[in-house]
């Protein structure tokens, strides 16, 4: 399956801009939503939005999540986007994953995949980076495509040894009511 630019495009535009709802759509929010924590030397933010359009003749969305962690030198990232287009006749679905994770003295993981078929599509992305004494980000993000219903969650987590870890989670839906 292959996603061209215009969509590539329309979907990150609207995890950046945020995105209107008309129809029978609906999203979690008006539009985009967001978070963030913060402690001594450590960060974690989220940010998710959805659109979706509902008409007579079809229906089309988007939903998507991202957010990154930081503490010590260690960062993690993690986004995820899902979209749908349907009429009486056809329909068309495509979902994009990805992220990074660094950590110049320490550990490492990263993982992304999509998956799917005819009436689903899934897909994760888990970044970790972990530096010794105890030092971690993280960043986990999933999104799904099921027969008009798009979601996608985030959730951004750092740690710096003798506090409580910081979080932030973003979910995202919307209902095409098929």
């Amino acid at each position: 399956m292959t996603i061209s630019r215009f969509a590539v495009t329309a979907i990150i535009s609207l995890l950046v801009g945020g995105g209107a709802v008309t129809g029978r759509a609906q999203t979690t929010a008006a539009g985009a939503t967001g978070g963030s924590g913060a402690a001594p030397g450590a960060a974690a933010s989220t940010v998710g939005t959805g659109a979706g359009s509902v008409t007579p003749g079809g229906a089309s969305g988007v939903a998507g999540s991202g957010g990154s962690a930081a503490a010590g030198d260690t960062s993690a990232s993690s986004l995820g986007a899902g979209a749908q287009s349907a009429s009486p006749n056809q329909s068309s679905s495509s979902l994009g994953t990805g992220g990074s994770a660094a950590a110049p003295s320490g550990r490492v993981m990263s993982h992304s995949g999509a998956h799917g078929g005819e009436n689903a599509l899934s897909g994760q992305s888990m970044e970790q980076a972990h530096d010794p004494g105890g030092v971690w980000s993280k960043s986990h993000t999933q999104t799904h495509v099921r027969q008009g219903d798009l979601t996608s969650r985030t959730k951004s987590m750092a740690h710096q040894p003798g506090g409580a870890p910081v979080q932030s989670t973003t979910r995202s839906s919307v209902n095409l009511g098929q």
